[in-house]
């Protein structure tokens, strides 16, 4: 696991209001923060195809935040020299008819990657004690079974998701979760964005703003939920999410340090195997020229 100043700690301490939401004060300038990121896409690259050969771990990669604070863009620059086929990304929206008719887990657990493979979830399970706490009438939709009340429910669901995580890495899942954290402020900047430059309306809705009015229910859900969930076998990250360029290049280290701490190597070949292909060759290279 990477060490890493962001590194929620497991002992329930955290505190969303000290956490950072710039990059520390000698960050590098905009030139060298991409040319450290391209070189951590460019190691992740590598260590992805010996991931695939490997074929003994998985890597789940969690994404949650705000609205604007830059999930969609941090998945993009992280990933965009990740060879496609070794990587497949779920972004989880408002549940349909036949996945209310499942426990919270079964839609996310069903996109869970292979072995080999890179799986990314933009939103998650964790939506269910995020933003499900912050409008509990949403629970209605679920038609849940002698429904406890609320403040056990969420307790239940914290459990339920640390037995889930736990399970998934003795089975050789490598877990990391990312809270991209925006400020309030840095939000509104981004929601004006929107609204200003033509090529950015698409991604502004009236319920952004909406949201932006439960913002201190929201850290408090995000508060405890990271309290309650992180752990060694699936930590959390709360990553300074107000400069977008150190917050790439925080996530790409911390993915790229943590697969290579995973010890991966390509499939070693044995000596019957070796004499074999010595045959081959031997069978190719007296071949005629075509």
């Amino acid at each position: 696991m990477p060490d890493s100043p962001y590194l929620v700690p497991f002992d329930g301490s955290f505190e969303l209001a000290a956490a950072p939401t710039g990059p520390p004060e000698d960050s590098p300038g905009k030139k060298k923060l991409e040319r450290e990121l391209a070189d951590e896409v460019e190691r992740l690259h590598e260590l992805q195809r010996i991931l695939y050969a490997h074929d003994h771990h998985a890597v789940l990669l969690v994404f949650q935040a705000m609205d604007a604070a830059g999930k969609d863009g941090t998945i993009r620059a992280v990933m965009s020299g990740v060879n496609p086929a070794g990587c497949q990304v779920f972004s989880f929206k408002q549940p349909s008819a036949e996945e209310l008719d499942h426990d919270f887990l079964w839609r996310c657990a069903r996109r869970l990657p292979e072995r080999g493979r890179i799986g990314i979830f933009n939103r998650s399970y964790y939506e269910e004690v995020l933003v499900v706490r912050v409008h509990p009438e949403f629970l209605d939709a679920q038609r849940i079974p002698e429904r406890p009340p609320l403040p056990e429910l969420w307790q239940q669901r914290f459990q339920s998701i640390r037995a889930f995580e736990e399970h998934l890495a003795r089975s050789g899942t490598l877990i990391l979760k990312f809270f991209l954290n925006v400020s309030r402020e840095e939000q509104r900047q981004r929601f004006l964005a929107r609204i200003d430059e033509p090529e950015k309306n698409w991604k502004f809705s009236e319920r952004d703003v909406a949201e932006r009015q439960h913002w201190n229910d929201y850290m408090q859900a995000y508060q405890e939920a990271l309290r309650e969930t992180s752990r060694p076998w699936a930590p959390w990250y709360a990553v300074p999410a107000d400069d977008k360029r150190a917050m790439r290049l925080s996530v790409a280290r911390l993915v790229a340090d943590a697969v290579e701490g995973l010890g991966l190597h390509y499939p070693e070949v044995g000596e019957a195997e070796l004499a074999r292909f010595e045959a081959l060759r031997a069978q190719l290279e007296a071949e005629p020229n075509s």
